[in-house]
């Protein structure tokens, strides 16, 4: 069945890439976790360079996301996305009246029907909650809505204390999730508010269903930790902790005598992939303690191995440079404006900013980047 799966899989996207929320990032092409990171922080940074300014961001959480989509409603937004009928009625009947029990040991437990979601490690499964959820937007400027499949993030940029556009927002949303038959898990769900002023007032708490969500200092968004003062430190010395425990198998090589050549694969393969872990995201705001901290790590691995490998520097300018290109490539990427050639074509416009914060940013540095090239 997943074979088949997997022809169906290209047909469905060849109709529904074109219509899909620019601000879903999973399961496309030339999209990745750190592009969506890079445009969050863009947008917040980017407000917050001017007086008077803060951002709310609410990190939504969904009750079991996959398992409660009804294929009754998603074979009319599919019908809406120009998918064939005939492919719609494949899908609805794909996902209904599906039969599965519970094996624990010997025992095995009488055979359900289900017909709600989407089965567990099915091929189609991500894309389908891509195009369920395709529907859910901001209607306003002021706030953003990035979507990671079932990780939601909705960015209210606050200007003048007036939250009016955001907190309507959030109750859409509530909406859409109550008409969709997604359930909120209100108790997961958590906002962060980022504020630099000098001088700030307590903010309302925020109610979804009657229950308020917390407000926290940090939260692990797409697997890196953002903090309400944008540094890095907590992220850094999280990547640190799992490179040195990793070290020890390097070691392990070596006194097995493993040739330079698979060392030096193994290293890229599970060590380098950490430190390297959304360096387009923290490299250029980290301080040089971290980065130095990091560089160690390289140092050693040098030592273990025998022969020079790749800096943390030297790693973060190949992959911010490769990011930028495959974005400014793409006309459908979200960023792809922010990436905009002079008219002679040879530099990209220097992308405006007036605070530290903003200037060391993923798409500041890779207009520089670039035009350093």
């Amino acid at each position: 069945m997943k074979s088949f799966e997997r022809l169906v899989l290209p047909h469905l996207k060849s109709f529904t890439s074109p219509l899909l929320d620019p601000l879903q990032f999973a399961y496309r092409a030339n999209r990745s976790v750190d592009d969506a990171i890079n445009l969050a922080l863009h947008f917040i940074l980017q407000h917050l360079d001017s007086p008077g300014t803060y951002a709310r961001i609410l990190f939504v959480d969904f009750s079991s996301a996959f398992n409660t989509i009804l294929p009754s409603l998603l074979q009319e937004k599919l019908l809406q996305l120009n998918v064939p009928d005939s492919t719609c009625r494949w899908i609805t009947d794909f996902l209904m009246d599906r039969r599965q029990c519970v094996r624990l040991g010997k025992n095995v437990s009488t055979t359900q029907s289900i017909s709600t979601g989407t089965p567990q490690g099915c091929v189609l499964s991500p894309l389908l909650f891509s195009l369920y959820t395709n529907c859910c937007t901001s209607s306003h400027d002021s706030v953003k809505l990035i979507k990671f499949a079932d990780d939601t993030t909705l960015i209210g940029l606050i200007s003048n204390d007036d939250e009016s556009a955001y907190r309507r927002e959030v109750d859409r949303l509530v909406s859409w999730c109550s008409i969709n038959n997604l359930e909120l898990n209100t108790q997961k769900t958590v906002e962060l508010i980022v504020d630099f002023r000098r001088v700030t007032a307590p903010s309302p708490p925020l109610i979804l269903t009657d229950s308020p969500i917390t407000l926290v200092d940090s939260v692990r968004f797409l697997g890196t930790t953002i903090t309400q003062d944008l540094k890095w430190e907590p992220s850094i010395c999280s990547l640190l902790k799992k490179a040195q425990q990793r070290m020890y198998f390097l070691w392990r090589l070596k006194k097995a005598r493993l040739p330079a050549q698979m060392m030096v694969q193994f290293y890229t393969a599970i060590i380098e992939s950490i430190l390297t872990s959304s360096i387009t995201v923290w490299y250029t705001s980290a301080t040089t303690r971290d980065i130095n901290r990091l560089q160690r790590i390289v140092r050693s691995a040098e030592k273990v191995i025998g022969c020079s490998l790749p800096s943390v520097q030297e790693l973060y300018v190949s992959r911010t440079r490769g990011r930028a290109g495959r974005i400014a490539a793409d006309p459908s990427h979200p960023g792809h404006s922010l990436l905009k050639l002079l008219p002679s074509g040879r530099r990209l416009r220097s992308i405006r900013t007036r605070t530290s914060r903003h200037k060391n940013s993923f798409f500041p540095s890779a207009v520089r980047l670039l035009n350093a090239l």
